[in-house]
């Protein structure tokens, strides 16, 4: 189940919807592997509270709005718990996400990725990072 850190890179393109929901759709290239589309659909429930739903989670994804970050709370298949926090970095164009994946209360893998929103002339935001899972 160790493996050792490997980088991957990540672009995608997002829009909002009419109903206000957000569509993004990324293309993940994790080293070593053929590249894989990831879909996510997130609608806002309240107040500095989104739910929706993410290819590689089962379930709900859960999005809590904790000072100027957001926290993502979901579940992936091999029975892991997976935390992410998104905070805006100054400039309002990039956030830096970090993400700890558990299974069984210990941590299985850490991504540490700065997110870019780029030029509508490119592909959409970007962020690299590096997972062990």
């Amino acid at each position: 189940m160790l493996h050792k850190p490997y980088p991957t890179h990540t672009i995608g393109r997002g829009r909002i919807e009419r109903d206000g929901s957000l569509t993004l759709v990324q293309r993940v290239d994790d080293e070593g592997k053929p590249p894989h589309e990831r879909r996510w659909q997130v609608r806002q429930t309240g107040p500095g509270r989104y739910v929706g739903t993410m290819t590689d989670a089962l379930g709900p994804v859960v999005i809590d709005q904790v000072g100027n970050g957001y926290r993502f709370r979901f579940k992936m298949k091999g029975n892991l718990g997976v935390e992410q926090w998104l905070k805006p970095i100054a400039g309002g164009n990039s956030a830096q996400s970090l993400t700890k994946v558990k299974k069984f209360g210990m941590t299985v893998a850490t991504s540490d990725a700065v997110i870019r929103k780029l030029s509508s002339a490119s592909a959409g935001a970007s962020g690299r990072s590096s997972d062990a899972p």
